[in-house]
């Protein structure tokens, strides 16, 4: 059967550089912050993952859609990215346990994108420039149109977008009757955090963003989750302000990406945008605690400026970056709080990382277990 040539389709980026290439997904023009991810898998995973809300992502692997996809491994309710970007693109797919095909999925769910470009050399621009706002259509054909458009996107930096992701109302999973309950305030959850703390014996309670610190001592956790998500964590003052009430409490505390960030920044440590992000399933991390080595998923265009941790005399900066030095983890001298910039729950992998949930659980188990109806400090 032959089948027909997708349509035209054009990638235009904020510096005026423009690729051609075919359209995939839903017909229609998209915008976003352009970025790239080196891993070679678990594509559904990334599209899913709610910290991409805002982002055109570019996989540097050659080939995609070939698996299809299955309902089971989202880690969202739905595809978060903004736009996608691939060089070959499989409408065909095959393996055991598929629910069905990536092209369908991007159709279903009006994700715009673009095949058939030289995504090795894109990302080879993105690293040399820097992560920039971009566009892709595949019905507006006009450059002058389309770069317009484009001019009025707001920039990454500054933007909060973890209220669009957030859930609006408080849910559980685990067993009830489970050993620890942990309070997980939701900035953009990936459900594979949520699977890691079930697995390893915790009730979780997953709050929206905005919850009331009493609403969620009310349910007596004996810790503190504070997870992924998407935006500028300097454009979160209200976060900020909460995440420093949790820190106060005495009550465990394990952050994770954007929630490490809220850590910083309730703590006076800033963080600052990179110049185009950490993102893949290969990143080298040292835990210096350990002096092991440790290879991980990241995902994160912010970080915490590093000269502000080393001076800050409550901080023990605990894992670092093996590429750029950059902070990727930090503990809270005398307090039962630790974060990392990166994914330990990582699906589809690595598990190099999956010990720090463990490291979490058993600070709960070794904390005082006291009355949690109020902050300790009130």
């Amino acid at each position: 059967m032959l089948v027909s040539q997708r349509p035209e389709a054009i990638l235009l980026l904020a510096d005026g550089t423009i690729f051609r290439g075919r359209a995939i997904g839903a017909p229609g023009v998209t915008t976003g912050e352009i970025c790239f991810n080196t891993g070679m898998t678990g594509y559904q995973e990334i599209f899913t993952d709610p910290s991409y809300t805002g982002q055109i992502m570019t996989l540097a692997t050659p080939h995609v859609g070939n698996y299809g996809v299955n309902t089971d491994e989202g880690e969202g309710d739905r595809i978060s990215i903004a736009g996608l970007v691939v060089k070959k693109f499989s409408e065909v797919w095959s393996r055991p346990g598929g629910t069905g095909s990536l092209d369908d999925l991007l159709k279903d769910q009006g994700i715009v994108g673009i095949s058939d470009i030289d995504t090795r050399k894109l990302v080879r621009h993105i690293r040399d420039n820097g992560a920039q706002n971009a566009l892709i259509s595949s019905t507006e054909k006009d450059i002058d149109t389309l770069k317009k458009k484009l001019a009025a996107v707001p920039s990454m930096a500054g933007l909060e977008l973890s209220s669009r992701v957030s859930t609006g109302a408080m849910y559980e999973i685990g067993d009830p009757k489970a050993a620890h309950r942990v309070a997980l305030v939701d900035f953009g959850v990936k459900r594979n955090i949520e699977r890691c703390l079930v697995e390893r014996g915790c009730r979780v309670a997953v709050f929206p963003m905005n919850s009331p610190l009493e609403k969620m001592l009310a349910w007596k956790p004996d810790g503190f989750m504070l997870s992924n998500g998407p935006g500028d964590p300097g454009a979160m003052p209200t976060s900020v302000t909460l995440v420093r009430s949790i820190v106060e409490s005495g009550i465990p505390v394990f952050g994770i990406c954007l929630g490490h960030q809220l850590i910083a920044e309730s703590l006076g440590m800033a963080t600052e945008k990179m110049h185009h992000g950490h993102r893949g399933i290969n990143h080298p991390i040292k835990d210096l605690t350990t002096g092991h080595d440790e290879v991980t998923s990241q995902n994160h265009g912010f970080v915490v400026r590093r000269a502000d941790a080393e001076k800050n005399s409550a901080v023990e900066i605990t894992h670092v970056h093996l590429n750029d030095g950059s902070v990727a983890g930090f503990r809270l001298k005398g307090r039962p709080v630790f974060c990392v910039q990166y994914h330990p729950e990582a699906g589809p992998g690595p598990y190099d990382s999956r010990y720090l949930f463990d490291r979490f659980v058993g600070n709960m188990s070794s904390a005082v277990r006291v009355e949690r109806a109020q902050p300790l400090n009130a």
